[in-house]
């Protein structure tokens, strides 16, 4: 029958209880997640900072684990392989091959000193690499330590830290580099023969310089960029309160403020390592890097540059891998920014 629409009698199966599978078209909400949990949730969904950070795994693999193995070493001089092709080998080698010994091939060939190539590249993202990041953690903290105490402490004293970093900016580092390298040579030479400082000599003066320049110079943009986030914090209800409970200056910045602009923390650090990275290999291209014969990337395409109408090879691979790693970490940068900023989140 049909339905009169002017019937005002309830209809009794509207209030029958709700079925399992009605209730659970009805849960609208998701699980509430911790902040970190969402950030990684959202890394993940994108793409590009995902296959980014497999690539940056990747390098590092090659740089830290596989030379233990690799059967060259970085400073081994084979006779009679100079200036050889990738995949190919020396005269010598062939003979042994000839008598069934098992000789490793040179995958991307030797160098004008008969050094195989592929384990000196190795070796030299090892230095770029660890020199962007422990140029990241020295800078990271450094800059937070000073902005953080610059803005939460205010007026007269921000304004003499921040004018303090003004005058930082305009001190050029190359030159100041070139000065700390022959200010440091003598006492640096002296420490080297104390035992227990033997890694000064395999380092060098020069890239030693380099992390002290880092120290001195680099952390500006970090400072600025903690100090405008602690700026914004100490006002809120949680300072107010752990002020009212006596909790001391230093416990606050650290607990509290600090620890609630850790996200933006690592997102900057992220996209300072490639900046310390092509600083490096810039300084090594001009001969301001490390000690021979510790290769770098920088000074691998410094030593390529005279062959490069007759071994083009041997500037392109390092220059490759630098373009690679600094593109690599910055679009995870830019990945963890999306990710772990609160505003990008629509």
């Amino acid at each position: 029958m049909k339905e009169n629409p002017l019937n005002m009698q309830l209809d009794l199966d509207d209030f029958l209880p709700a079925s399992d599978e009605e209730k659970e078209n009805l849960v609208v909400m998701r699980d509430s997640v911790s902040f970190w949990k969402d950030g990684m949730r959202r890394l993940r969904k994108n793409k590009i900072a995902m296959v980014s950070l497999a690539v940056i795994v990747l390098i590092m693999i090659c740089a830290f684990i596989v030379p233990s193995f690799y059967p060259y070493t970085y400073e081994e001089q084979i006779k009679g392989s100079e200036n050889l092709a990738p995949m190919t080998y020396s005269a010598a080698e062939l003979e042994r091959k000839e008598a069934g010994e098992h000789v490793f091939p040179h995958i991307l060939g030797t160098d004008k000193m008969g050094r195989d190539y592929a384990i000196r590249v190795m070796m030299g993202s090892r230095v770029s690499l660890i020199v962007g990041l422990v140029a990241a953690v020295i800078i990271l903290v450094v800059g937070s330590v000073f902005g953080s105490i610059a803005a939460f402490c205010g007026g007269w004293v921000d304004i003499l830290m921040m004018r303090v970093v003004d005058i930082i900016y305009t001190i050029p580092d190359v030159l100041l580099i070139v000065l700390l390298s022959f200010a440091l040579k003598d006492p640096l030479e002296r420490l080297s023969t104390v035992p227990g400082f033997g890694w000064i000599q395999i380092l060098g003066r020069n890239l030693i310089s380099i992390f002290i320049v880092f120290a001195l110079l680099y952390w500006g943009g970090m400072a600025r960029m903690v100090r405008s986030q602690i700026l914004m914090l100490k006002e809120s209800e949680y300072v107010t309160a752990a002020r009212a409970l006596g909790a001391s200056a230093g416990r606050i910045i650290k607990k509290h403020l600090l620890t609630n602009c850790i996200g933006t923390l690592i997102v900057t650090t992220t996209l300072q390592i490639p900046s310390s990275i092509f600083t490096e290999s810039f300084l090594s291209f001009l001969g301001l890097g490390v000690a021979v014969p510790m290769p770098s990337l920088g000074s691998l395409a410094s030593d390529a540059i005279n062959g490069l109408n007759t071994y083009p090879y041997l500037l392109f691979i390092p220059a490759l891998l630098i373009s690679l790693i600094i593109l690599s970490f910055n679009l995870l940068g830019d990945g963890l920014r999306d990710a772990f900023d609160p505003k990008m989140k629509n």
